[in-house]
């Protein structure tokens, strides 16, 4: 039995000497319910129809995800530094601050008038995108980490038609309009998060047992972060361009969820957010999770590979399915969903984590994270104004089926291409390193 000193909760004393079960259950439970209150916060405005209002040209809600989107860029770009350096005492805090500077843009948002109020989306976006590094510096680096990466990352699959759910509720039963819905919606988000996020920041560090396991994670610097980009440079390119696209596919899936199911025929059906991320949220958890058993890193890495390979098909060959009529509408969403976060979920959990553990790297995930966000949001963001103006009149379900396509060929290509350069890297590796 762990002493308990004066600096130790008696939440954290009782996690060092749980089983792993318990904790497990525990900080999955903790940082799944966290995260979600927190991507809710982001992204409730999704549920919005903001027909008739215009601006330079294009939809005010595309102006809307993009002033987001730049201040969730720009965060990523700052995250590559601030999270790469950041230690365990401040997440916290950090975490609370970031919340509460993205709940008063919204009550900004809903005060001021349109297009004015697209600075406050703006500002939402700029503290939220350095949240995600924050909460998975609690999770990383342990022997379970697939089960607690997966637990928090499909957080944001469940909590993206939760919301979308809540806000739909919110201003069909209560009468609140688009522009004071996300403040609204956000609100009933808010308490319950501080109380996860309370709970998961009483986490105890790494043991000895998961740094042998895993590889002992430390804060990287400026010189620590060029010298991994050097030495796995082919490799994260070829990853970056892979996330880059699974990026900019969720995003049109989440963003604009709310306008294909209009087109679809479900605008009227509120609950068919929820319906559809439901079974993609377990299925995905399961798959992921279930890694955990692999003890091998570099096997692991193999399957990783192998698994958003997988993903890439599917997302092609479900749309195929659904543009021939062999399934419908539901069932697509659902099919395109798993193969989307097959590989998006890993990039932001576990697929990292395990390439510094196959080859034994000291660093940290919260680095190669930023450094692949900060490049899909760019390609995101690029994207979206190309569809805003380049193909103004193109439906978002279209364009939607298109993407879909350039992902599911273009992704194979890149992931298999990474698959042999690691491989390879890795055959080498004991003799160079």
């Amino acid at each position: 039995m762990s002493v308990l000193t004066d600096k130790e909760h008696p939440i954290t004393t009782w996690l060092r000497n749980a089983s792993g079960f318990t904790f497990a259950f525990y900080t999955s439970l903790a940082a799944f319910c966290t995260y979600a209150c927190i991507f809710a916060v982001r992204k409730t405005f999704g549920a919005g129809i903001y027909d008739g209002i215009t601006f330079l040209g294009a939809d005010f809600k595309v102006w809307m995800v993009i002033s987001q989107a730049v201040g969730y860029m720009i965060s990523k770009f700052i995250g590559i530094k601030v999270v790469s350096e950041s230690g365990s005492d401040n997440r916290g805090r950090g975490i609370f601050i970031a919340l509460s500077i993205a709940m008063l843009a919204w009550l900004g948002f809903g005060l001021t008038p349109a297009p004015y109020n697209l600075f406050f989306m703006f500002l939402n976006g700029l503290p939220l995108g350095m949240v995600w590094g924050l909460m998975f510096g609690y999770l990383e680096g342990r022997k379970f980490t697939e089960v607690l990466g997966a637990s928090l990352s499909v957080s944001f699959i469940f909590a993206s038609g939760f919301a979308k759910t809540v806000a739909s509720f919110v201003m069909v039963n209560w009468g609140v309009s688009n522009m004071w819905m996300p403040f609204t919606a956000s609100l009933l988000f808010y308490v319950p998060m501080l109380l996860f996020l309370w709970l998961l920041n009483k986490i105890p560090p790494p043991t000895a047992e998961d740094e042998a396991l895993r590889t002992k994670r430390a804060p990287m610097m400026g010189k620590d972060r060029m010298k991994f980009a050097m030495t796995f440079g082919p490799g994260l390119i070829l990853l970056v361009l892979t996330y880059t696209l699974l990026t900019v596919f969720r995003d049109l899936r989440d963003n604009f969820a709310a306008d294909i199911w209009v087109e679809l025929g479900y605008g009227d059906k509120p609950a068919i957010f929820t319906a559809t991320e439901l079974p993609v949220t377990i299925v995905v958890l399961v798959v992921i999770g279930s890694l955990m058993v692999i003890k091998n890193n570099y096997k692991a890495m193999i399957i990783n590979h192998l698994i958003v390979l997988f993903g890439m098909i599917l997302v092609g060959l479900s749309t195929l399915a659904f543009e021939k009529e062999w399934i419908g509408a539901p069932a697509w969403m659902v099919l395109v969903g798993m193969g989307l976060y097959f590989g998006y979920i890993q990039f932001n959990s576990i697929f990292f984590d395990r390439i510094i553990a196959a080859f034994k790297y000291i660093s940290t995930v919260g680095f190669l994270i930023y450094l692949a966000d900060s490049v899909g949001y760019v390609g995101s963001m690029g994207v979206l104004i190309y569809r805003s103006f380049g193909q103004a009149n193109m439906s978002w379900l279209s364009f939607f089926m298109s993407t879909g396509y350039v992902l599911s060929i273009a992704g194979s290509v890149l992931i298999i291409m990474s698959l042999f350069y690691f491989k390879k890297k890795y055959n080498t590796w004991g003799s160079v390193s």
